[in-house]
């Protein structure tokens, strides 16, 4: 009697074969997961960017001269609420202001997605 080899892969390799398979797989599925993750975070700070720079454009559109103050308060962009402290401090010129905004997401915690620093010059008293 003559033992016939079959021509294909025994149960062994196909074992090992949907193992490293399985691994592949699971690390790839991190690797999406992980990418999801930091393009989450990357659309808040880019948000919270924008925030701070619709809050610096309002003052030098309203060509205001703040008071040397911190305020605090909220603004709603994309469906999100999102917190913002200005820091306005004097500068060495007398006739500019410095103007720092930090933008958090409202009731997402301590840590600011942003920060702007911008100037705010007093146009109405400048000499021409």
């Amino acid at each position: 009697m003559t033992r016939r080899f079959s021509d294909g892969f025994t149960l062994v390799e196909v074992l090992v074969a949907l193992a490293v398979l399985a691994i592949a797989l699971a690390a790839l599925m991190r690797a999406m997961g992980q990418s999801i993750d930091v393009t989450a975070a990357l659309r808040e700070r880019n948000l919270a960017l924008w925030v701070a720079q619709n809050r610096l454009s309002q003052h030098q559109m309203q060509q205001d001269w703040p008071s040397v103050d911190t305020i605090d308060g909220e603004t709603e962009m994309a469906g999100e609420k999102w917190t913002w402290r200005e820091q306005v401090s004097t500068t060495p010129e007398p006739k500019m202001r410095r103007l720092e905004i930090t933008i958090r997401k409202t009731g997402g915690g301590k840590e600011n997605l942003a920060t702007l620093v911008g100037f705010l010059a007093n146009t109405k008293t400048a000499t021409p």
